[in-house]
């Protein structure tokens, strides 16, 4: 696409129609688009996309411009600008600063921006199982039931249950956020509180839930973790998808991803990213005996968890 194609599909104000270059230049520069001439007598600049804008498109089942969305909103970036105030306080993190109540509290009081977080969520979810039930399958095969623990609108679940129809498989979280939503032939939700109890099951999965915790909370969460599961075979086990700091990815590009997480969860919520040996010592603090590491997805790893 020209530039004066993209300006004109564009609901641009006629005198900020030049300043759309500038605008492109940096895009390209971030590698969101990549120049290309029309022919060799067109010297009009024009744009195709790359691999990092594709994901932005809405139209692409594995897009991740909902997450995107979420991080931007100023629900989440306020909590940034009270980082001086928080550590001069007694708040538990800087979201509570700039919002008087905590992440969770708010998602349950403002049912639009518990939407946008769950609607990102989602978007990543989708990403991350497109590659787990293609290259993990054998983390699934012989299971009889799953239950995903804070699995929100059921994105997980769903590419669980379509991929392995004998699994009964259930999404498990906050009643607030699974009341609207209706089962199938072997999805069914459930509404309970993760740190009270957890739906019995084969496997317990969770997604990107324990870095929202301290260590207390997260060996607590473990532990019902553990109740849980149904089998004591070699099949019975905690699945758990989360960034693993300090792995074996170690460019600049990856430790600042790491760091920048790390800093997220400090800002909005208790919780941390932790390196192999940081959730080794939750494992067995929670009465785990073992535990397996898949790297997946970039930085992402899928540990499997053994009574």
């Amino acid at each position: 696409m020209t530039l004066s194609e993209l300006i004109t599909a564009l609901p641009i104000y006629p005198t900020k129609s030049p300043h759309v270059y500038r605008l492109m230049r940096i895009l390209i520069h971030s590698g969101f688009f990549a120049p290309k001439n029309t022919n060799e007598n067109d010297q009009e600049e024009a744009y195709v996309l790359t691999e990092s804008s594709r994901l932005l498109i809405k139209d692409n089942p594995l897009s991740v411009t909902p997450f995107l969305l979420a991080v931007v909103d100023p629900v989440l970036t306020t909590p940034w600008n009270y980082l001086t105030t928080w550590f001069q306080n007694e708040d538990l993190t800087p979201f509570d600063t700039a919002h008087g109540k905590t992440f969770w509290d708010y998602g349950g009081d403002e049912p639009k921006f518990a939407n946008i977080f769950n609607d990102a969520m989602a978007s990543d979810a989708r990403l991350v199982m497109s590659i787990v039930v293609d290259k993990c399958k054998g983390v699934f095969e012989g299971l009889k039931s799953f239950v995903d623990v804070g699995g929100g609108t059921g994105t997980v679940t769903k590419a669980i249950a379509d991929t392995f129809p004998d699994i009964e498989c259930t999404v498990f979280d906050l009643p607030h956020v699974v009341a609207d939503f209706q089962g199938s032939k072997n999805l069914k939700y459930v509404g309970g509180d993760m740190f009270e109890a957890v739906p019995p099951a084969d496997a317990v999965f969770m997604k990107w839930i324990l870095h929202d915790w301290n260590e207390e909370d997260s060996v607590k969460l473990l532990k019902r973790c553990k109740e849980a599961i149904t089998t004591n075979d070699k099949k019975g086990k905690v699945i758990i998808i989360e960034l693993m700091m300090e792995n074996q990815k170690e460019d600049k590009k990856s430790t600042e991803t790491q760091l920048f997480f790390d800093m997220m969860l400090m800002v909005l919520v208790k919780g941390r990213e932790r390196n192999e040996k940081e959730w080794a010592k939750l494992f067995m603090d929670a009465g785990f005996s073992n535990y397996k590491i898949t790297p997946i997805l970039g930085l992402r790893v899928l540990i499997e968890v053994y009574p």
